[in-house]
This record gives C-alpha cells, structure tokens and sequence, in this order.
C-alpha cells in the first residue's frame, strides 16, 4: 500500500472518534496496553509530559514543545486532531513523521492492530510512541485525545502532568458535571508526580487537590503562580507582562500566537516551565523559554489558533469549537474594529446547541455550512437552529463554497471568521 492507501484503511478499518463520535470511545488501556508491549514498550524510552484539559491543551503542548526545542533536546510531539494531514499528529522537532514510517508501520503491525480490535485513536498513539523511541527523542509531549483517566495515552509515566482547564465536554462520555469531568481529568496524575493546572475553579480544584494528596503528587496552580500584567501586540507577536505575587518577579514575554486566550497558556507554560527546571532532570534556560515562546508556530507547525488568512477583508480562523473554547473565540471577535461581521459556522452534530448558541454574536450576519466528516451537522439544520434564535443568514453546501460566498459579500473594512469546529478549519486548510 501507499500513503493515500495507508490512511484510507486506517480510517476505514479503525473506528475513530472524528468520523463515528462516542462509538469510537473505548473504555480501559488493555488494548493500548498489550499493543505497546508487543513494540516492547517504546513510550519507556524517553521522558514525558502528559497534557490533557477542556481547552488550550493543543496550544500549551506546542509551546512547551517549542520551548523544550530551543532548550536543545530532541522532542517529539503527539496531538489530535490534525488539520491537513493525518502526519501532523506526530512530529519530532516541528517535522511530521514521514509517509514512508507511517506505511512501514502499518504494513509490519496491521494484523496485530486488527486482531487486538485497536481503535484508530489507539492505533496513532501506538505510531506515535514507537517513532519517538525509533527517532532517538528525549522528551515528548503527549495530549490526551478524549478526558485522561481511561484515554490511551495515559500508560505513560510522566515526568509533568498539567491539566490546562475544566469545561462542560463530551459529557455523554465524561460526566455531566465539572466535577466528574475533572475526576477524568485528574486520572493522569501519578503517584509523585508534580501536576500544574492551568485554571482553578472550586469544584474542580476539590477533585484535583484530593486526588495529588492521594497520590503524593505536588500540584500547583499556574493562576496562582504568575498573573498577566498586561498585553499589548508588537510586531508579529503579542507581549506579555507577567508577574509573580509571591514576589513581585517579573518577565516579559513575545508569543507568536495571537489569540487573547493564549494568555491564560501563557501561564500554564511558564508554570510548568519552572516545576521542570526544579522537579526534573531537564535544564531549561531563560534563553530557551524566551526564544521558544516566540517562534512556536514555526517550530512546531501549529495551525489553526486565531489564524490569520487575510488583511483586506480581515480574516481569520479558529478550531475553538465547544462553550468554553467559543467563549474566549466571541471575546476575541468583539475586540477587533469592523464595518460589519460575517461568520462562516459549521458544528458537529452532538454539539451543545444551548449552551454555544447564546455566545455567537447576534448582529453578524452567517454562513451556515459543515465539514467532509460524518460527525457533521448539515447545515440546513444547522442553519435551522441558530433562525430559531433570531440569527440571519444563508447556507453553502461546503466550508470552500461558504468562504468564498463570506469573502464575495465582505467588503475591505469588514471581518470575516470561520470556525465553530475544528473539522471546519480543517477543510478551510486544506485547499
């Protein structure tokens, strides 16, 4: 087989959550498990640090990877879901694993795969961890595809967990509240080892500080250890202001990516910076961590976060795609100065309408559209839910046609944005 022939049958012959949802979703790590011993183990080979959270776990991994790069080590990379490319899930130093080691892997494995029933998500991550001990990589960073506590990833031993934050998600699969959501969560912490979590909020903390006191674990909450001073663009990037209350210490950061919700990351990684630097055997210099944090999008190839596309209309995407993703999309488009607002919008189908509904602005005007997944709403219907809350707008049977109907009705001194789900911007990149 090819590389076209490869992907066709790993997303043909493995269920995966992108295109069949929770049917996907596959309780306990045996499978994972056996799997990774038939490869004799490979994620034992390198350190880790494992990255789950509701939002802001694919952007704060890319930063710590870009941070980590710049400190001189070999670091692999494993997210989800890609954009573009089945490839960009796994990366060692910013480059995608070939498409010659994905065929080779699959040719060698896929019986086994079959036979032990892997998902396609279990099927990556075992990719992924055997192409980081094979490419010799001394740290990786791994983010949890779907919660933690039962997701595949989470046979690592870490040598950082951090949980970036806790929302209402997947709550058919993970709990209807937060706090049962962070009990999922909280299933990457291991005994001893150092946790940060990014956002505190009382009925996650609950769960988070009694599951590190049971495991011996130190956590610490990075909105607590550095707060941003202020934020203000220069240049390509945008400057962060940050202090330390316990001691008035202070640090400027420039960071290449440019959402405003990049600055509670921000804190997520200078927190976990320092619990490295002191908890670990990794050296990490204040040059690696200014230098990283500014050029992360070309270290790691990182797409799709508040993305420019274009100046005259200004456009620009973005895969935050759940209530509290969108909250933080909806404050950064209400920040911007325009003439009139058009939003491109496509959703999965087991979205929470109700809850993401009431954030979208009400003036734009919208092009109601859907991704080439099967998860997708259509966007009749789609288009159907947002008329019934007084939204106005049109329908364009795909995200290329919808954009282009939102550039043609665009003038120069207006805004365009699409998003809503990441599959959406996935099929807008891949033109």
């Amino acid at each position: 087989m090819n590389y076209s022939q490869t992907t066709n049958f790993l997303f043909n012959s493995f269920p995966s959550y992108q295109n069949v949802g929770a049917g996907a979703y596959k309780e306990g790590l045996q499978n994972i498990t056996e799997m990774c011993r038939r490869l004799d183990n490979p994620q034992r080979n390198y350190f880790t640090i494992h990255v789950a959270g509701t939002n802001g776990k694919g952007s704060t991994s890319h930063i710590l990877a870009s941070v980590l790069q710049q400190a001189g080590y070999c670091v692999g990379l494993f997210t989800s879901p890609h954009l573009v490319d089945f490839r960009e899930r796994i990366r060692v130093n910013g480059v995608p694993i070939s498409e010659r080691e994905v065929v080779s892997f699959v040719k060698e494995h896929k019986e086994e795969m079959v036979a032990l029933g892997l998902s396609f998500f279990e099927m990556t991550t075992a990719l992924a961890f055997h192409h980081f001990s094979e490419s010799d990589v001394e740290v990786a960073i791994i983010e949890t595809g779907l919660g933690g506590r039962l997701d595949s990833t989470n046979i690592i031993k870490p040598i950082l967990s951090i949980i970036t934050n806790i929302g209402l998600e997947h709550t058919a699969l993970l709990g209807s509240t937060i706090g049962e959501i962070a009990f999922e969560k909280a299933g990457i912490i291991k005994p001893e080892v150092p946790v940060v979590v990014g956002e505190s909020a009382p009925e996650s903390n609950e769960v988070f500080d009694r599951t590190a006191a049971e495991r011996g674990s130190m956590l610490v909450y990075a909105d607590r250890e550095w707060e941003v001073v202020e934020s203000e663009p220069s240049g390509d990037y945008i400057r962060y202001h940050i202090q330390r209350p316990r001691d008035g210490r202070t640090q400027n950061l420039d960071l290449d990516l440019m959402g405003s919700y990049q600055r509670k990351n921000i804190l997520t990684v200078r927190t976990a910076i320092s619990i490295l630097r002191h908890h670990t055997p990794l050296n990490i210099s204040t040059r690696a961590l200014v230098e990283g944090v500014r050029c992360v999008a070309s270290s790691t190839g990182l797409m799709g976060r508040w993305q420019k596309l274009g100046d005259s209309p200004r456009v620009y995407c973005d895969t935050g795609h759940n209530a509290h993703g969108l909250s933080e999309v909806v404050a950064q488009i209400r920040a911007q100065e325009y003439r009139k607002l058009y939003m491109v919008i496509g959703m999965v189908s087991d979205k929470d309408f109700d809850a993401v509904i009431p954030l979208m602005p009400k003036e734009a005007y919208y092009i109601f559209t859907e991704a080439s997944v099967a998860r997708s709403l259509a966007a009749e219907s789609l288009a159907e839910k947002f008329r019934r809350e007084g939204f106005e707008g049109e329908v364009a049977e795909d995200v290329h046609t919808a954009y282009r109907r939102a550039i043609e009705l665009a003038e120069s001194e207006d805004f365009v944005f699409v998003g809503g789900s990441t599959f959406v911007v996935a099929d807008l990149l891949s033109e």
